[in-house]
């Protein structure tokens, strides 16, 4: 397992920090913000993330978000019998589950995540997955090491520098190499973060892509996330150097009654809660 440098920054992130009085803000925050805040977030609740998400999302399964659905079932990345001798990176592999279920299709995936918790719940479950703990914004592999990249709610919302995950992602594909990952629907910043009937008003400007964040009583910023419109994520797929090849809006599907957060099956009849960009390298 790879390790990146920790910054005195880094080691207060990493420290119990205790989030009852964290304030909620929209403010502006940089890609070290970004970066140091979604590092200590995720190692401080990994475990809890593990414990009441993991049964959802299994050991090996591959599910693209909180509606459910299933990579066996979409085929985004290709019939399940082409993935065979692929080499694949996940970035913001979590816990590796997705990375599981491609070794088992004969893939040869490589899980990376920020967090050194994460990883180590991958550790926990087991398996034969390289994992590498790493920035997306500069993925320690060389040029053209990768035939596929996808993510599932990794990395992607939480960087501030978007475009620049995006070029990093097409430097390690082989050309022709396909890139899908998932974020939360952009619409759904213009809602309440709620899964009842509040969260089914408008309550901001869909236009509005000032960072959410949390923060300490010092101003250091605990959790970030980035909002980008529709036509942004288009915009910074095809600045990295990527052609669209589809855009999938997955609907609440029947079976799943859970509430994730924001994401319950009263909202997900109504409105979409996740976007999956399907890309190619050209």
């Amino acid at each position: 397992m790879n390790q990146e440098d920790r910054t005195p920054e880094d080691a207060y992130e990493a420290q119990d920090v205790s989030e009852d009085d964290a304030e909620a803000t929209r403010r502006a925050a940089g890609e070290a913000e970004s970066s140091r805040a979604s590092r200590g977030w995720w190692d401080r609740n990994a475990d809890e993330y593990q414990s009441e998400h993991g049964a959802f999302l299994g050991d090996d399964r591959f599910v693209w978000g909180p509606e459910g659905l299933d990579e066996e079932e979409a085929a985004l990345l290709g019939p399940a019998a082409s993935l065979k001798g692929k080499d694949v990176l996940e970035i913001g592999a979590g816990a590796a589950q997705c990375s599981r279920w491609l070794a088992a299709r004969g893939a040869r995936p490589v899980a990376l995540d920020l967090s050194h918790r994460q990883l180590q719940h991958a550790l926990r479950i087991g398996g034969e997955v390289p994992l590498v703990e790493a920035d997306a914004g500069r993925l320690p592999f060389r040029d053209a090491s990768f035939d596929l990249a996808c993510s599932a709610y990794g990395a992607v919302p939480f960087v501030a520098d978007p475009v620049g995950v995006m070029r990093e992602v097409h430097r390690v594909l082989r050309p022709g190499g396909r890139w899908v990952f998932s974020v939360t629907h952009p619409i759904r910043w213009a809602f309440p973060d709620e899964p009842g009937p509040e969260g089914l008003s408008v309550s901001a400007s869909y236009f509005d892509r000032t960072p959410y964040v949390e923060q300490d009583e010092e101003g250091r910023a605990l959790y970030v996330e980035h909002h980008r419109t529709v036509g942004d994520r288009v915009r910074d797929v095809v600045a990295g150097g990527f052609r669209l090849l589809d855009l999938v809006e997955p609907e609440w599907p029947e079976w799943n009654a859970q509430e994730w957060g924001g994401w319950s099956p009263l909202r997900g009849n109504l409105i979409p809660g996740t976007a999956i960009f399907v890309c190619e390298r050209d």
